[in-house]
This record gives structure tokens, C-alpha cells and sequence, in this order.
């Protein structure tokens, strides 16, 4: 029996999110200690097995409350539903020819839900990597990212950029360039110039999270893309320069400019918050983490933050301060794909 066993890492962003959606550049990473997992195996008719993060029955209207906010509103199940028709319909746009086998589809995650680790794009990837290897179609690797975002934005209507499901497609550590100048298509389907770049110029980082100052990421993009839309001059040159910030993060990598790199961490957020009412508990987490004297920006739309420290001493300091607000602070793992 043909049985598939794929994963996605969580992602953070380094420098440049969210001009990601905004034809800027960003670097991102794999975050190796969480991941989806799908799994996929033949099946006499095809089944998306629920797992408890789609429960619908509770033993308590507080059970139904807690599982809200653990989860949100939907779990993985619409992700995979809408992954394997938006891979079919691509399957028949290409003439890819597909078996006529049928499978059984489950998965599990332990990323944190609603911080800002893409959690709901890496169970899509891991869908569609399952799914690739289980029919044996040549879906070219800079068509995956695009296919996977076209799953959340033409699918199920939410606002979403390449950044997430390029880091999560290529793994390890990526210099992304989505300026228009640069997009290409293939397949049908625009992708930027990704460069992967080394993890080992990596210095030290830091990742701290809060399950209690997450949100969704639509309720960030929304309201900033209407305003991009409008040529809001304050928010499309927030989104230039932080283009630029990942521009010169990458020089500072291939430096191993480890102080330059964080200062640059630390102007990527500035920026963001010069154009936004940030919530206060996730500003916090920033400042505080700044007290000690670590860099400090969102890993993504908010929840999750990363940055540059010195040494053990400020990552003790980092757990302490951080931790007595309620925040996980830990070393992220390196993925490298080669």
C-alpha cells in the first residue's frame, strides 16, 4: 500500500514581512522545532480524516470557548479540501494525467495556532508535497509557493503573500524578491527570484510567543492592503523601505554582520508600528525583549517575535523578562534542505 508521510515547518520572517504582498523582499526561515504533518495512504474512497482540532462537540460551552481560541473558528480540514481541489484544478489546466486510485488523508500540527508562525499554510504545503508524491506530477518548486497561496486567497477568500509558502516550500533560510520587475510565470502562476542563502550565516536568534496576543493574520493584511491599494503614501513607502531593510540584511548576513543585522530587525519593526495601531500586549513582548538588549520584530502578524541576542546571559535574561509576561522563549532549529 502506497502510504506518504509529508511535513511543513513553521515559519518566521526575518526582515522585510509583510512587503512580501507588496512587491518588496523579505528573508524568512524554517523553524524546525514545530511542524504539520500530513499523511496520506490508499483508500477505497477518498476521506479527509477529522482530527481533534475539528472537533465539533464539546463537553461544555467552555470547552467549545477554549477550543475557539486554541484554534479559531475552522481547523485544518477546509485547508486540506480546498488544497486538493485547487491541486486538481492545476492538475487539469497542466494535463497532468492522475490515477484513478483513491486515498485517506489526515494530519496533526503542534505550531502554535495564531501567532504568526504560518500554521495554516504549512498544513497546505505538507498537503500539496503528499499530494505531489502521491500521483507523481512535476509541479515545478517555484510554481509550489504560488499554487499553495492560490489555495487561501482564490479558495477561501483570505489575505495572504508568497513569503509564508516560499520559506515553506524551499526550507532553511530564503532571500525572497517579489518586485514586479522580477516576477516571472509559469504554469500559470506569477512567482518572484528566491535565493537561498546559508543557515550558518545565521547569528544567535531568539523566538518568543503568547497564544494570548495572537490574531489571525487577515485581521493585519486587511487593513493594510486597502490602504496600499489607495496609494496611502505613508504605508507604500513603509513598504519600500522594508524592501530595503531585507536588502541589506542579506548583505549583513554574507558579512555575518551580526550587529548591523539586528539593528536592521529592529527598523523593520519601527516601521511596521509607524503605520499601525500594533496591539499593546504584542508591542510589549517587543519592548520588553529590547529591555535586555536583543533585537526585536514580528515573526509574522503578530503573536511571535524574533530577534538577534549577544550571548547565554542576555538568552537567560530574554526567558526571564519575556517569560514574566506570560511568553515561551526558545532557540529556533536550523532547517537545512541540502
Amino acid at each position: 500500500m502506497l502510504l506518504f508521510r509529508r511535513q511543513a515547518h513553521a515559519r518566521a520572517g526575518l526582515v522585510g514581512n509583510p512587503s512580501d504582498g507588496y512587491h518588496g523582499k523579505t528573508i524568512a526561515l524554517t523553524v524546525a522545532n514545530f511542524a504539520a504533518e500530513v499523511v496520506l495512504y490508499e483508500w477505497e474512497d477518498v476521506e479527509i480524516v477529522w482530527t481533534e482540532q475539528d472537533q465539533s462537540r464539546f463537553s461544555s460551552i467552555q470547552d467549545l470557548v477554549r477550543d475557539v481560541k486554541l484554534h479559531g473558528y475552522y481547523g485544518g480540514v477546509r485547508l486540506i479540501k480546498a488544497t486538493i481541489k485547487k491541486f486538481y484544478d492545476h492538475c487539469q489546466r497542466c494535463r497532468y494525467e492522475l490515477h484513478r486510485t483513491n486515498f485517506s488523508i489526515r494530519y496533526r500540527s503542534d505550531i502554535p495556532r495564531q501567532v504568526g508562525l504560518a500554521g495554516s499554510s504549512a498544513i497546505i504545503v505538507a498537503t500539496l508535497r503528499a499530494l505531489i508524491d502521491f500521483y507523481q506530477v512535476p509541479i515545478p518548486l517555484e510554481v509550489q509557493p504560488s499554487l499553495a497561496l492560490a489555495v487561501e486567497t482564490e479558495e477561501l477568500g483570505i489575505t495572504a503573500g508568497l513569503q509564508d509558502r516560499v520559506i515553506q516550500v524551499y526550507g532553511g533560510l530564503v532571500y525572497m524578491d517579489f518586485a514586479e520587475e522580477q516576477t516571472r510565470e509559469r504554469d500559470g502562476y506569477r512567482h518572484g527570484v528566491y535565493e537561498r542563502l546559508d543557515p550558518g550565516l545565521l547569528p544567535p536568534l531568539y523566538l518568543a510567543y503568547s497564544a494570548d496576543e495572537g490574531e489571525p493574520t487577515e485581521v493585519f493584511h486587511n487593513d493594510i492592503r486597502s490602504r496600499f491599494l489607495r496609494g496611502e503614501s505613508a504605508v507604500v513607502q513603509a513598504m519600500q523601505r522594508c524592501a530595503r531593510l531585507a536588502a541589506e540584511a542579506r548583505l549583513a548576513l554574507l558579512q555575518r554582520d551580526a550587529e548591523h543585522l539586528g539593528q536592521l530587525i529592529d527598523q523593520n519593526f519601527d516601521t511596521r508600528r509607524s503605520i499601525s495601531q500594533l496591539p499593546r500586549g504584542q508591542v510589549a513582548m517587543v519592548e520588553a525583549a529590547r529591555s535586555v538588549g536583543a533585537s526585536a520584530h514580528f515573526a509574522g502578524s503578530g503573536g511571535a517575535i524574533l530577534g538577534v541576542y549577544r550571548d547565554e546571559t542576555m538568552f537567560q535574561r530574554l526567558q526571564q523578562t519575556l517569560g514574566g509576561i506570560g511568553c515561551r522563549v526558545l532557540r529556533p532549529m536550523l532547517q537545512n534542505p541540502a
